[in-house]
């Protein structure tokens, strides 16, 4: 039985280059009746760790280093022993908001996280960030696309460590190249496909951001 993934909402504030937004975001969790991992601890250590049940967590995996999608990261990892698993191009982003707490392991391109006999496939998709990473799980037809693709486009790269001719590499190279079916579970917002967003990517890079 493959495992399923519960959705939750939490709310706080995204902080970068002296602005600070507002922001809602998704935490996946994706695992079966005992065990999960977590993706993306944002905001809310407790609200996450109520919803894993007492099952027991794996790992906290980091879509990127944004502080809106890390901030609850630690907390949760002191609260279940779970270690917290970031691509290294994005520790400086990190620091800026953990200083004093180091990452507990690295993603990589290629590597596969096993939880609850589902396999999730790191792909490396910079842009957005320098480490931003999308977890692809094809037995549920699911990829986890953090802020690199949403629906109706790529993720912002306006700010530092972004940049918008490489997220769409990422996104074109590697996303758009999944079966049209498999749903974009993003970072903030609404669900949407593969099929639905390949379409535009024309309309992506004449727009330019």
């Amino acid at each position: 039985m493959a495992a399923r993934i519960d959705h939750l909402v939490t709310s706080g504030t995204f902080a970068l280059d002296g602005g600070e937004w507002d922001v809602d975001n998704n935490v996946w969790i994706v695992g079966d009746d005992t065990e999960a991992i977590v993706i993306d601890a944002a905001h809310d250590a407790a609200a996450i760790e109520s919803a894993l049940n007492g099952r027991t967590l794996r790992a906290i995996v980091c879509t990127h280093a944004h502080n809106d999608h890390i901030d609850a990261a630690p907390a949760l990892a002191a609260a279940t022993g779970a270690p917290i698993l970031l691509h290294p191009d994005d520790l400086p982003l990190w620091k800026q908001t953990h200083p004093d707490r180091s990452p507990d392991g690295e993603l990589a391109d290629g590597q596969e996280l096993e939880i609850a006999g589902t396999t999730l496939r790191v792909l490396h998709t910079p842009g957005h960030a320098p480490g931003a990473v999308c977890l692809h799980a094809p037995e549920l037809s699911t990829v986890f696309t953090g802020d690199t693709l949403f629906q109706g486009g790529p993720g912002a790269t306006g700010r530092s460590f972004s940049h918008f001719p490489t997220i769409v590499a990422s996104i074109r190279d590697r996303l758009l190249t999944l079966a049209p079916e498999t749903t974009v579970r993003t970072g903030h917002g609404d669900s949407t496909t593969i099929g639905a967003e390949a379409p535009h990517l024309d309309e992506w890079i004449a727009r330019g951001h």
